[in-house]
């Protein structure tokens, strides 16, 4: 088979690697028709985490099953499926109380498991991590392209929105206007917030961010940025969305937030613990909750969502490519050409 490989910061390729095979009663194999890349991915691309080389990439997949293990009750060969960027059993502690990133026998999508961005993966938890599409809409390209989200954007940015406590009638602040930013507009608008008010530095992703949702744009940085969102509101926000996850996209975050707010974070820390300062969360009681979220446990609910037809995160794929134009993909990511790329490997 073939996949995305990574051999160090800028150094996408694809290649011929071994394919992945069951080796367990409870998995699957899976054929990957359409993945993504996320942004997070773009940290190891830039060198700018730690990542072995080489090393299979990718983590939102969604495919066929191709074959089962003999314990497998949810899904069957032929089953269209996705699947969230963490795998997860579905039946240990963690995943009963809906903190499916934190499954004992969790397992990721790189390694010898595939990589999400390539032709087949093996799933070792097929009952607990695999969210199957009813068959009506399994060859409906539209309606695939709106699905594909839920694998980790979506989820993510819905995380986020819960977190910060949002709920109908809220006015909120959203900080960050990628992929996860701009779900995390169309997740408080679907928890029913009056105002949202997205926080970007880029014209065409917050016109997006518009059609999501968002009531106010904020094209400021720093200062001017918080003077603005205070300006809209009666001096900032009880429920700020944090979905950067930089020191000052935080600082950001508890300025614009009203005492006693909440910050709901969930983009990946980077450079976080270099020089935040908790002093004002502390003397403004403000909370602050988040983490990696676990979009396992939101799956079926914003499944159902898009299929009905009142949930449509698709938009922010702005850039299409097959499987020989992952190197492509992640360049235009990384210069910002495209906000979040879709790849789409067979039918």
């Amino acid at each position: 088979m073939h996949a995305a490989t990574f051999h160090g910061p800028g150094d996408i390729r694809v290649e011929s690697v071994s394919k992945p095979e069951l080796d367990s009663p409870r998995g699957a194999i899976v054929r990957v028709t359409h993945t993504a890349v996320c942004g997070s991915d773009l940290w190891f691309y830039r060198g700018q985490s730690d990542r072995d080389v080489p090393s299979r990439v990718g983590h939102e997949p969604m495919g066929i099953v191709e074959e089962v293990g003999d314990d497998v009750v949810s899904v069957a060969p032929g089953d269209r499926v996705f699947a969230p960027f963490v795998i997860s059993c579905g039946r240990c502690e963690f995943c009963r109380k809906g903190l499916h990133t934190s499954c004992v026998h969790g397992d990721g999508w790189n390694g010898d498991n595939g990589g999400a961005q390539g032709e087949y993966v093996r799933c070792p938890e097929a009952d607990g991590t695999l969210v199957r599409v009813p068959d009506r809409y399994a060859d409906d390209e539209d309606v695939l392209r709106s699905i594909l989200p839920l694998t980790d954007v979506m989820g993510t940015g819905h995380h986020a929105a819960l977190r910060a406590g949002v709920d109908a009638g809220s006015t909120c602040a959203v900080v960050g206007d990628g992929a996860v930013g701009l779900c995390g507009v169309l997740a408080a608008r679907r928890l029913g917030a009056e105002q949202i008010i997205a926080v970007g530095h880029h014209e065409d992703r917050l016109a997006i961010a518009e059609e999501f949702g968002a009531t106010d744009l904020v094209s400021e940085r720093g200062e001017a940025a918080v003077e603005r969102v205070n300006s809209l509101t009666n001096g900032g926000v009880n429920h700020v969305l944090e979905c950067v996850g930089a020191t000052s996209s935080m600082e950001t975050a508890v300025e614009i937030c009203r005492p006693g707010g909440t910050v709901g974070y969930v983009g990946v820390p980077h450079g976080m613990g270099d020089g935040l300062d908790l002093t004002p969360f502390f003397r403004r009681n403000i909370t602050i909750r988040g983490g990696v979220a676990p979009v396992r446990a939101y799956a079926e609910e914003l499944l159902a969502d898009v299929l009905q037809g009142t949930l449509d995160p698709s938009p922010i794929f702005t850039k299409t490519v097959d499987l020989d134009g992952v190197p492509a993909g992640y360049a235009a990511m990384d210069e910002r050409e495209a906000i979040k790329v879709l790849v789409r490997i067979s039918s």
